[in-house]
């Protein structure tokens, strides 16, 4: 298990070890994830990114789901009008 010290000013350093193995290097980005009692410490790289694309896809076209919903919408408006002109 790795350790380090946070400065005074809040910054923390990151052992050499593991900057090289997850290939974080300067001006990589850094996401913190509070899981129960928990902090993670996720590097946003290429690698990581690559590994999430893709995971929140889903079968049904986005496009395809709105041109329905439209479709509904105009069928009830239209529903909407026909009832308020035959009062």
């Amino acid at each position: 298990m790795e350790t380090a010290h946070v400065t005074s000013k809040g910054q923390l350093v990151v052992p050499s070890r593991l900057r090289r193995k997850y290939g974080i290097k300067p001006g990589t980005k850094i996401c913190f994830i509070e899981r129960n009692s928990e902090i993670v410490f996720q590097p946003v790289t290429p690698e990581y990114i690559r590994s999430v694309c893709g995971m929140l896809k889903s079968k049904t076209s986005v496009t395809a789901e709105l041109l329905k919903e439209r479709a509904r919408d105009k069928e009830r408006e239209e529903a909407d009008l026909e009832t308020s002109r035959t009062r």
